[in-house]
């Protein structure tokens, strides 16, 4: 057994859910029952401090297309489902690898294709832009007329026509807010896939870093039925213009996962600020200019003091605040916002998070000690995979 303290031992003394005693003494404890792991290796489990998994499972009901490379290769795979699935109304999955073509930008003639007659929308791994097809353009109403949203970008040919990919939620958000509502067993599958998934690969606890309305509702209903398996913090979204409506709601949901029983393993403690895009995407807001657009520094998606009241505003709630910031102008934005809360608020175990922090300029490092902020960075994003060799070192240099 490896235990947290970086040592091994050979046996554990379990009360109640927690370790009274370790080799010797663990078994000299006199323990009502003896498991004999028969040479296995025990190690503590895995926590996740930001992922998605709602989404996740919502992604394993649709075409299989994370690996695949290229795109002759994701075109036949969403045509295999959409043959098996004729009754389904739109046929959405994820996540496609956006390197394989150049700046990512994807052609809806392309899944056309496959698909014609239906709408089509495809996730990409970065999870801030979606590729789709004629169709789903067609529904929504998007042409070369069609303005880019405030935060969002909308992929274009040299005429001006949208090609078929659009970046961050808010251009996104022109398709994908027109998809036929999910049946509550669609969403508890999903949910029982995400903890499957995460049993498998021992993490026993995770956090939803991305809870849109109705889905506190599912969460619970998941653990009323067995379908949610791992304990679960979730996160509500805040979003520019929008946040004041939803305080209410987010209070009343929190109070509805309060009063569950402990053992149900769902909390909601956090609160989900989108600083920025994404790297891959060219909508990470960053401090000098892209070296691929020397025009672009990215997104900022809130004003800095829209942010300062939101932020103050559910602080004030008890609502840990999580942030995301890829970008060293949004990391930035992020502490400032930070900084403002802690002078104005009072003191409690508030434990803000900035995410990501992908890109951080050397001067704001000593604030994250300083404000007791805790940097969530995920090792997916740093090792040379294709996304970021073909997409972020030609934007961003080594």
């Amino acid at each position: 057994m490896w235990t947290s303290f970086g040592h091994l031992t050979n046996a554990l003394l379990i009360e109640d859910g927690r370790v009274l005693a370790l080799g010797s003494d663990a078994l000299s404890g006199g323990a009502d029952q003896t498991i004999d792991l028969a040479g296995s290796f025990v190690m503590p489990a895995f926590a996740d401090g930001h992922a998605h998994p709602l989404f996740a499972g919502r992604e394993s009901q649709g075409p299989k297309v994370n690996g695949l490379q290229s795109v002759a290769e994701i075109v036949a795979e969403v045509k295999r489902f959409a043959d098996a699935n004729p009754n389904s109304k739109w046929i959405i999955g994820g996540a496609y690898e956006a390197a394989i073509v150049e700046r990512g930008d994807f052609e809806a003639h392309w899944l056309d294709e496959a698909v014609s007659d239906r709408p089509v929308v495809l996730h990409a791994v970065d999870h801030h832009t979606i590729w789709v097809n004629s169709k789903a353009l067609e529904i929504a109403g998007i042409t070369s007329m069609t303005q880019n949203p405030d935060g969002g970008t909308i992929a274009r040919g040299d005429d001006g026509s949208p090609k078929g990919t659009l970046r961050e939620p808010a251009a996104m958000d022109l398709i994908t807010k027109l998809a036929p509502v999910r049946t509550l067993q669609d969403e508890l599958d999903a949910i029982k896939w995400a903890s499957e998934e995460y049993l498998a690969a021992g993490v026993t606890s995770a956090m939803d870093a991305w809870v849109e309305d109705g889905m506190t509702e599912i969460y619970i209903e998941a653990t009323k039925t067995g379908h949610l398996k791992v304990d679960m913090n979730l996160t509500f979204l805040a979003q520019p213009g929008k946040w004041q409506s939803r305080i209410d709601y987010y209070n009343q949901m929190r109070a509805e996962v309060q009063a569950l029983p402990k053992e149900a393993g769902l909390t909601a403690k956090s609160v989900k600020f989108i600083g920025d895009g994404a790297l891959s995407a060219g909508t990470a807001a960053i401090l000098e200019p892209y070296l691929d657009e020397l025009t672009s520094k990215g997104l900022l998606i809130w004003s800095d003091t829209e942010i300062i009241e939101a932020a103050t505003t559910f602080d004030k709630q008890h609502l840990q605040l999580h942030i995301h910031s890829i970008g060293d102008a949004a990391v930035r934005q992020a502490l400032d916002a930070i900084e403002a809360v802690v002078a104005s608020n009072p003191s409690w175990d508030r434990r803000p998070v900035i995410t990501h922090a992908q890109l951080i300029d050397p001067v704001d490092l000593p604030r994250f000690a300083a404000l007791g902020v805790i940097a969530n960075f995920q090792p997916l994003w740093t090792y040379l995979d294709p996304m970021n060799k073909e997409l972020i070192l030609p934007r961003i240099g080594e």
